[in-house]
């Protein structure tokens, strides 16, 4: 912006008056009120304010040769009023032009896969880039951001069926791991059961109430009535063992009081 040569000028919070005198740059005047040589002096105001750059989208065919579309957006402003005059002639649009092949270099040497999940590395790496070149232009780049990636329809749907191949993978190892879990514990469980054969029974009237509560209907149960058999036919061995046994005893007592008075 050329201030009218008046010899009187104001300069806002947010500018720098950089003053030629003669065509050559004199100095460059702070915020205020300021005065000038007339017809000598021009004033040539820079704002000093954070500009915000929109990097359009364009095409970029990345390492492993896939189009994708790119747009970003870079955050500068200008540090040295003088430069940003004397050195470029466009400020505004350097930054752009650089920004946008910028991008599209840093893009393109990376693969897919870094682009999608590792943005702040290739923020960072453009970022750095541009603050180089701007440097001798006056300019401070703050910040560059990839703000939009636009995929293909084919490698949409390919990624879609690689997660969902994924999650499914992830499924079913959870499923192994449980498998190979609960095999553990029943195996610590018949161990159980072999030492304590009454714990099977229990379990078994346990899953006898269970199902009762949920069905009301009469239910056979195979297991418990062949080894309730088992049960009696042994019961009843030992009650055969022991009558077999007490008519010797009786015997036994009537000898003893004959051999007491044969002795008399």
């Amino acid at each position: 912006m050329v201030v009218p040569n008046l010899g009187i000028a104001i300069v806002r919070q947010y500018e720098r008056g950089v003053v030629f005198r003669l065509g050559q740059v004199r100095d460059t005047r702070e915020p205020g009120l300021r005065f000038m040589i007339p017809l000598v002096d021009r004033m040539r105001k820079v704002s000093m304010r954070t500009v915000t750059l929109p990097v359009p989208s364009q095409q970029v065919i990345t390492r492993d040769n896939v189009s994708i579309g790119v747009a970003a957006v870079a955050y500068f402003r200008r540090v040295d009023p003088v430069k940003s005059i004397v050195e470029i002639e466009n400020v505004v649009a350097a930054v752009s032009q650089i920004a946008q092949t910028t991008v599209r270099n840093v893009v393109g040497r990376s693969l897919l896969d870094t682009v999608l999940t590792d943005t702040e590395t290739l923020n960072e790496s453009i970022k750095d880039i541009l603050d180089k070149i701007t440097q001798q232009w006056g300019v401070y780049v703050h910040l560059v951001e990839l703000k939009d990636i636009e995929l293909p329809q084919t490698m949409q749907r390919a990624m879609a069926r690689q997660a969902e191949a994924e999650r499914e993978k992830r499924a079913k190892i959870i499923a192994a791991e449980g498998e190979a879990l609960s095999a553990g514990r029943l195996a610590e469980a018949a161990d159980v059961i072999a030492a304590h054969p009454i714990a099977l029974q229990l379990r078994n009237l346990q899953v006898l109430g269970e199902i009762a509560v949920e069905r009301n209907s009469t239910i056979v149960f195979p297991a418990q009535f062949l080894t309730s058999v088992e049960a009696l036919a042994r019961f009843a061995e030992q009650q055969h063992a022991e009558a077999g046994r007490q008519p010797a005893e009786p015997a036994q007592a009537e000898l003893a009081p004959a051999a007491s008075s044969a002795h008399n």
